[in-house]
């Protein structure tokens, strides 16, 4: 694989073609903060607070690192003004859904975000899409998904596969970044949804 300079906050790293901004800052012990990011899975872009500033040939933009490809002389700072603000205001927009994340309140802490600055919809989920893309990717069973869309959308066990498939496995509730025990009530939720209406089905 051929080799690749690039600077990060100004340390010569190497990286290979092909490797991601993130996977370089992470090679040379550089941290970029993640919460949709797993190494086994493949790069999502869904959270956004891994944008870093990358410079190429005089010109500066936001990218999420996770997603950006590593090139040849490629500037990237991963903290700045603009930096700052982006994850600031991502930080606030995400505890408005899960305020009682130890992770995003660490965060919080971390980047002077307010974390009563929007009004309050606990859903206790982010959209990270670990548990769906370890499901899909990883254990092949495809037992939780996203449903509905825009402001509603929300993930969603698959009774049908989930009811065989979860109970012995539950390698996905960990990966939550906000509490494993929400996933915990949602597949419960998702199973007794399911045989109430097998229950009622039956009577009927």
């Amino acid at each position: 694989m051929k080799e690749i300079l690039l600077q990060i906050d100004g340390k010569e790293v190497k990286a290979t073609e092909g490797m991601t901004v993130l996977e370089a800052a992470r090679s040379a012990d550089i941290f970029i903060p993640t919460l949709c990011y797993h190494e086994k899975l493949k790069p999502y872009g869904g959270c956004r607070i891994c944008t870093v500033e990358v410079e190429v040939r005089g010109w500066t933009r936001p990218v999420a690192a996770c997603l950006y490809p590593v090139e040849q002389d490629l500037k990237v700072r991963t903290r700045s003004e603009k930096v700052d603000r982006i994850r600031k205001m991502i930080l606030e927009l995400l505890l408005a859904h899960a305020p009682y994340s130890i992770e995003l309140q660490n965060l919080a802490q971390e980047y002077g975000a307010d974390k009563d600055r929007f009004e309050k919809e606990s859903s206790f989920c982010i959209l990270c899409g670990l548990c769906v893309r370890y499901c899909a990717e990883v254990k092949k069973k495809h037992a939780v998904g996203f449903v509905k869309s825009g402001a509603k959308r929300e993930i969603s066990f698959i009774p049908e596969i989930s009811s065989k498939e979860c109970w012995n496995c539950k390698e996905c509730f960990p990966l939550c970044g906000t509490s494993y025990l929400q996933a915990a009530f949602v597949l419960a939720e998702s199973l007794a949804f399911s045989s109430a209406s097998s229950k009622n089905a039956t009577e009927k």
